[in-house]
């Protein structure tokens, strides 16, 4: 009886690592990664370099929102069920130019007050901060006549030069460069409640 010799068949395995490798590129070459470009949050200076200065502000031009660790949101003392409401609110305290006496004197004089506690979600946080945020861009856009998006493209696109004439229309810069109408949201440090 003769015996078959033939070996176990084997598959080739010497083109594996090369298909494994052209695969590789394959998707690094047509995968497109996100690019999110996050708050666009000007960061405080470094606790060094701050100087000790006592700012003197009239408390009719602050217009204060807190979130507490229970993502309840107080507006001016007050709380506020809809998020949406707010964007209106600072509107109206910001462009008040003193017609109310317990309002702003002037937008370059009004400054939104936004803190948390540390137990408050970031959900809230973000939503918040884009109203705030929002009612600035709205303002801006309002002023020069243009949609909210159209505003946020120009205000991206500076080195054009009408651009740049809208946009320093829209924040109000004077023939000296300063903006009379800035958006000056202040985040103030969260509080140790509801957090570590």
């Amino acid at each position: 009886m003769a015996r078959n010799k033939r070996g176990n068949p084997e598959i080739n395995s010497s083109s594996m690592a090369d298909i494994a490798f052209l695969l590789l590129i394959f998707f690094l070459v047509t995968t497109t990664i996100a690019n999110d470009k996050g708050l666009m949050i000007q960061l405080p200076p470094k606790p060094d370099d701050i100087e000790n200065i006592d700012v003197k502000l009239k408390e009719k031009n602050l217009f204060k929102v807190y979130v507490n660790s229970f993502d309840k949101l107080l507006v001016e003392g007050e709380p506020m069920q809809d998020i949406s409401q707010l964007r209106e609110k600072v509107k109206e305290h910001v462009t008040n130019n003193g017609r109310n006496p317990e309002m702003s004197d002037s937008p370059k004089k009004a400054v939104v007050s936004f803190k948390t506690d540390r137990g408050t979600s970031y959900e809230l946080y973000i939503s918040v901060l884009n109203e705030l945020q929002g009612a600035y861009y709205e303002m801006y856009a309002e002023r020069v006549g243009v949609s909210v998006g159209a505003w946020r493209d120009l205000s991206t696109k500076l080195d054009d030069p009408e651009n740049r004439r809208l946009y320093d229309k829209g924040r109000d810069v004077n023939a000296n460069g300063d903006v009379m109408f800035p958006m000056n949201i202040s985040i103030a440090e969260p509080s140790k409640i509801g957090g570590n």
